[in-house]
């Protein structure tokens, strides 16, 4: 059986990543240290465990940081994965501000410590979780992947993405085997479908509709909207929300180009979004209609690391992947309320 590893798979993207693949028939195993995911009071965190539950299969579990290079000499070693699917990094914008020097060593240091790793059992696929925030301040709408990328990113996390993305392409240039795929998603929102696994955040969400659905079940008083100042049609931030099941099914479909096509070598990059944009003060009506709640919510002061828009363009996901996103709004709202109605505590 194909096996592949994900780090980060304990944490909101990641979790929903290992769904997909088990689904999709991949042996699977998991590596995260939890810093964004609940560990429970046991060996295996709960999320890990209810995945299991979900998808009727055995997921192979391991709670180590991926900068821990004699830990993950040791799982390659035992476990020989065919692919890598590296999620794990820190996330949030606002703390990479104010805390650079973490998010530096801790998400490019991963990254490199994950490649040493590859290059020396021989691994040579690799699917990278990036972002949107690579292309910056936006020259045009909508965003095709032949935007420019890092020269006006907001924020240290943005810059990581970024610098993570040019390793991966350097080291196509150095190793001609190597297949590195960037996927740089836009804003995931929902959880399965099943409402068992959904985004439970340590500390302050770094997700608007994670957020929402907080003070929908009374877990923070209202709802922080950033600047209404921006130059968008109601004055707040508009993005590109995208189911995050539609991204999990985005690796997978990475991982199917890369074992049907022996040609496919290189760096690529591909954007997963919807093709849409959609404000805060939308989303926020949105998920009043399908939740039943009213969310209190305040205008705060502008932060000046937001980019006022973002929106995809989708084409070459499609074109060379046959990758689709099959969710819509509601849907996402619906699903993340369903998830958070039933785990208002989230996994604890």
């Amino acid at each position: 059986m194909t096996t592949a590893l994900i780090t980060g798979a304990a944490g909101y993207i990641g979790s929903h990543i290992t769904v997909a693949l088990l689904d999709a028939g991949y042996n699977v195993v998991a590596v995260d240290n939890c810093v964004n995911a609940s560990s429970g009071n046991g060996t295996t965190p709960p999320v890990i465990r209810r995945i299991q539950e979900i998808t009727d299969k055995t997921v192979i579990f391991y709670k180590t940081d991926v900068v821990d290079k004699g830990s993950l000499r040791e799982i390659f070693s035992k476990h020989k994965p065919d692919y890598v699917i590296h999620v794990a990094a820190l996330k949030k914008m606002g703390e990479s501000v104010d805390i650079p020097l973490e998010y530096y060593c801790n998400n490019i240091g991963s990254l490199l410590t994950l490649l040493e790793v590859m290059n020396e059992f021989n691994v040579t696929k690799i699917v990278y979780s990036s972002s949107s925030l690579v292309y910056g301040n936006i020259a045009y709408i909508p965003i095709d992947e032949r935007h420019p990328v890092g020269k006006s990113c907001t924020n240290p996390y943005a810059k990581t993405k970024y610098f993570c993305e040019e390793i991966l392409k350097d080291m196509c240039v150095g190793n001609k085997n190597l297949t590195a795929v960037a996927l740089r998603y836009f804003s995931p929102v929902g959880a399965h479908e099943t409402g068992q696994i959904g985004e439970d955040p340590v500390g302050p969400p770094s997700q608007l509709v994670a957020f929402i659905c907080q003070v929908a079940v009374g877990r923070r008083p209202q709802l922080n909207i950033f600047g209404d100042d921006f130059n968008t049609a109601d004055g707040t931030v508009e993005r590109d929300y995208v189911h995050v099941m539609d991204l999990a099914l985005g690796n997978v479909a990475v991982l199917r180009k890369m074992h049907e096509t022996s040609s496919y070598k290189g760096f690529m990059a591909y954007n997963l979004g919807v093709g849409k944009s959609y404000s805060v003060l939308q989303m926020i009506n949105t998920f009043e209609k399908v939740s039943g709640k009213r969310i209190p919510f305040a205008i705060c002061k502008n932060r000046g690391i937001d980019v006022p828009r973002l929106c995809s363009d989708i084409y070459l996901a499609r074109k060379e992947l046959q990758w689709e996103p099959r969710r819509t709004l509601d849907g996402m709202c619906r699903d993340t309320w369903r998830w958070f109605s039933n785990n208002p505590q989230g996994y604890s």
